[in-house]
């Protein structure tokens, strides 16, 4: 005959296997005024910091773009910001100065920015790879899986309202897709939870003023998502 506490232990015991299928895998106690890892509030477990993300990546040798680089480039902004300005790799002007969009493109970006109403000191930029690749060709598949992770890391580091995809190669890779630019920008994509807006590099403008256009509306875009009023400038 079952004792009262085996009785009690086969029921939790019965219970807990329900909870485990239906896929809870803690409950929301506290042990001795300690938290479960799931708690009543559903809180995340801390993120980790861009300063340990960029410690992690040290003088990283994880391709070998790692050799003939002269700075990696990490990132440059607000580690709170709204928006995420995602580009290819570093050119040749942010590879000597270890900083993103410093050149030519760079100063286009700045002012895209600031019509936008920021600065660029409130947003955050940064590339798929932190190191330039030789004669700014594209990135191999190799160095985009040893460094598209971190800037992944990056940007759920930063938990931004919104990205913005620069150019062909940060859309494609950002959202695995092999869809031209022109047909990918102009509407928000998922990114991991955050909406993506793939968008013309500032490069392809300095070749093609008449872009200029289209990635004003696309930038529209994303001001209205984040609630600022569409200014009539162009970008």
């Amino acid at each position: 005959m079952k004792t009262e506490t085996g009785e009690l232990i086969e029921s939790l015991r019965g219970y807990l296997e329900e909870l485990r299928d239906s896929g809870v895998d803690a409950l929301p106690f506290a042990v001795d005024g300690v938290k479960s890892a799931h708690s009543e509030t559903s809180e995340s477990p801390p993120l980790e910091t861009l300063e340990e993300i960029r410690a992690e990546l040290g003088e990283c040798c994880r391709c070998e773009l790692g050799g003939s680089r002269k700075n990696l480039v990490f990132g440059v902004g607000n580690p709170h910001a709204r928006i995420v300005f995602v580009g290819e790799a570093p050119g040749r002007d942010e590879d000597l100065q270890g900083e993103p969009f410093v050149g030519e493109a760079g100063q286009l970006l700045t002012k895209i920015i600031q019509a936008m109403g920021f600065e660029r000191s409130e947003v955050y930029i940064c590339n798929v790879l932190k190191c330039r690749p030789p004669g700014n060709r594209d990135p191999l598949p190799s160095e985009v899986e040893a460094c598209g992770s971190f800037m992944l890391r990056q940007v759920k580091a930063i938990k931004p309202e919104v990205v913005v995809a620069l150019g062909k190669f940060a859309s494609q890779t950002l959202l695995q897709s092999k869809e031209i630019i022109s047909r990918l920008r102009g509407k928000f994509h998922d990114y991991h939870g955050i909406p993506l807006m793939p968008t013309f590099h500032p490069s392809a403008l300095l070749r093609d003023p008449s872009k200029k256009r289209e990635v004003w509306e696309d930038m529209q875009q994303v001001m209205k998502l984040l609630g600022k009023e569409p200014l009539n400038k162009n970008g």
